[in-house]
């Protein structure tokens, strides 16, 4: 006893770990996953050929990480040396006799395979979405004309490593990294690293509810990537009883190619997205819209920059690609010099491509450009992701076995997400995101008009012409001809067809007058031999017909965004359990000595074949209950359901 004036301070020799605080936490979700039946599923579904790791199945180390996942832990060490004391109690939550140790964890992680992780996809897909939530509860954005989208957010994040620099002499042999099934040179962003993994996430946005993870190495197959990210939103939907076309598909411009854009189409959920290229600013529907009045206007809230908004209607992006609709924004060019790290630059103003196939009636270009930066908020939770759960930390060297433990830290946050929306009864959000509008005036084009051809940018000198005479030195005449700076003339040579908006006109002078000239050295390239007559290109765009401005007198409904707080029901429920008196107290009446069920004689064991009912037996639990469990603060709704 430590002597004290005010209170008597007991101490004692004997070490009796404390109970750690997120214990109560994996009892509750333990007991749920249970009651669900969960478990039971999870032992006859998820299988494995295993290799050495004892007399374990998947249901042990299944158990162990969602428990990390739970835990917060920093690392697999600091998890297994806090559980240590608590490993019996902490599996037998699960129905399970022996805490496995932390090397066979690592082998089974190296060994899991891809069916044994589809099918624990599965389960995750058809027990975490609809679980808690009904058609009404998941949310969703009403359009202008009441129609109802549920947004979903598609992205990549990035996980680099760092590798030791190694010595490469054709006497040593090759050497081997342990990271080499898992990452890949690519493109690592801000963070530091040789190597890189990339997973693309699928998140519904209005619960914060992820829908997948799909990760490869490198940079990944995005295109395989979305075709899964498309089938796993398809089948949230399915579970709703919703159609694809409820579905809104926001990306970033990683996806804004035609090979992407058609995926969408054909999945027959709506986009918005950045497009990859800026070809599309040449068709002459676009540039008949950036030749009036802009759509709309809006001022950027941090930089009171004021960007012009531009419809540019509904156009195939290529041949046989389906109709989408394109917005076009453009601000200008900064004076201070700054470099323009998105948009492409033209001139004196910055352009940047939408696509998406939101019915105009429904969303007008500014609500369009307002949903595409909406997606700043999913950076926000990769960011609790990290926080919360870090599933980018390596727990396997092996592509199956980390994507396994990424699944498993994304059923945790579901299932946080499910019964703190369970515990605390919240109610939905509503917010008006944006107010009631007059309908924007539409440009008609004059049908049947002519293809005309404006005169466009000349030839810029380059390479070895650079300093000498630019295409933009010689003079259109009324005839048609150009003008050379020393009087001679350059005639219409040829017209070729280079696309479908656009033509290069060549001119080409005479041999007789460019052999003689004074001004040859200063106007043929460096290295020329001069006994060539010059020539001089010029692109002619076609020009957009002709089109009249239409009003309509119509007044537009307002948006409205539907949603539940998922950073405040997640971090409650974790806050709550990690604050609440856990207890474990051995049963007095236990016997001292119970023996597990007999075994077969060896004999019979050295040539028998275990079925999957014997592999499972193995570490289950057996005999009457040792410990009690005493968890503090569990609401009476919750412990009924």
């Amino acid at each position: 006893m430590i002597p004290n004036p005010s209170i008597e301070v007991q101490t004692s020799p004997v070490d009796h770990p404390s109970v750690p605080a997120w214990f109560a936490e994996v009892v509750i979700l333990s007991q749920h996953l249970a009651t669900k039946g969960l478990l039971e599923t999870f032992a006859h579904q998820v299988r494995l050929v295993r290799g050495r790791f004892g007399s374990y199945e998947p249901l042990d180390f299944l158990a162990l990480l969602i428990g990390y996942a739970m835990s917060g832990e920093r690392t697999l060490a600091d998890f297994f040396h806090r559980l240590a004391p608590f490993g019996a109690a902490f599996m037998a939550l699960f129905g399970r006799a022996r805490l496995p140790h932390h090397s066979s964890l690592s082998r089974f992680l190296a060994s899991v395979d891809h069916p044994c992780l589809e099918a624990f996809r599965t389960l995750f897909e058809q027990n975490s979405f609809a679980e808690g939530w009904t058609t009404e509860t998941i949310g969703g954005i009403w359009d202008r004309q009441g129609r109802r989208f549920i947004v979903f957010d598609v992205d990549a994040t990035r996980q680099a490593a760092q590798q030791r620099a190694l010595p490469c002499d054709p006497t040593l042999p090759p050497p081997r990294r342990r990271l080499d099934a898992v990452c890949a040179p690519g493109y690592t962003g801000r963070k530091r690293g040789e190597v890189v993994r990339t997973r693309t996430v699928i998140l519904q946005m209005h619960t914060r509810q992820w829908i997948g993870t799909y990760a490869g190495r490198g940079n990944g197959d995005y295109q395989g990537e979305l075709t899964s990210a498309l089938r796993a939103i398809t089948t949230y939907l399915k579970l709703f009883t919703l159609t694809p076309e409820v579905a809104l598909v926001r990306l970033d411009g990683q996806y804004g190619d035609t090979v992407a854009i058609t995926q969408l189409i054909e999945a027959g959920v709506h986009l918005v997205t950045r497009a990859r290229g800026y070809r599309v600013l040449e068709h002459p529907q676009i540039q008949r819209v950036l030749a009036h009045p802009p759509t709309a206007s809006v001022t950027r809230v941090n930089s009171e920059e004021v960007v012009e908004v531009f419809d540019g209607g509904w156009l195939p992006l290529d041949e046989g690609v389906p109709q989408t609709r394109i917005i076009v924004a453009r601000h200008h060019v900064p004076t201070s010099g700054k470099r323009t790290s998105v948009g492409k630059c033209i001139g004196e103003w910055v352009y940047e491509v939408f696509i998406t196939t939101l019915p105009a009636d429904g969303f007008l270009v500014e609500d369009v450009l307002d949903l595409y930066h909406g997606r700043g908020a999913f950076e926000a939770v990769l960011a609790d992701e990290d926080v919360e759960e870090d599933p980018d930390r390596w727990c396997s060297y092996t592509q199956c076995g980390q994507e396994l433990w990424q699944i498993a830290c994304q059923w945790v946050w579901n299932l946080r997400l499910s019964l703190g929306q369970a515990m605390q009864q919240a109610e939905r959000r509503e917010i008006e995101w944006a107010p009631p509008k007059q309908a924007p005036p539409s440009l008609k084009a004059v049908e049947d008009a002519p293809r005309e051809y404006g005169r466009g940018p000349w030839a810029r000198a380059f390479g070895a012409a650079t300093g000498r005479f630019g295409a933009d030195a010689f003079v259109l005449q009324e005839d048609g001809k150009l003008r050379c700076p020393a009087g001679s003339s350059l005639w219409l040579s040829e017209v070729r067809q280079e696309n479908e908006f656009t033509q290069r006109a060549t001119y080409l002078g005479f041999r007789r007058d460019c052999e003689p000239c004074a001004l040859k050295e200063q106007c043929l390239g460096r290295g020329a031999k001069g006994n060539r007559a010059r020539r001089v290109s010029a692109v002619r765009r076609l020009l957009p017909p002709p089109a009249t401005i239409l009003r309509t007198p119509m007044m537009l409904g307002s948006i409205r965004w539907v949603d539940v707080a998922g950073r405040a029901l997640r971090r409650t429920w974790t806050t709550h359990w990690r604050s609440q008196y856990v207890e474990l107290i051995p049963l007095v009446e236990f016997p001292q000595r119970v023996f597990p069920p007999r075994r077969h004689p060896r004999a019979i064991r050295s040539h028998y074949r275990w079925s999957w009912p014997d592999r499972l037996a193995q570490n289950a639990w057996w005999g009457p209950p040792q410990l009690r469990i005493t968890v503090a603060g569990v609401p009476t709704t919750l412990a009924i359901n």
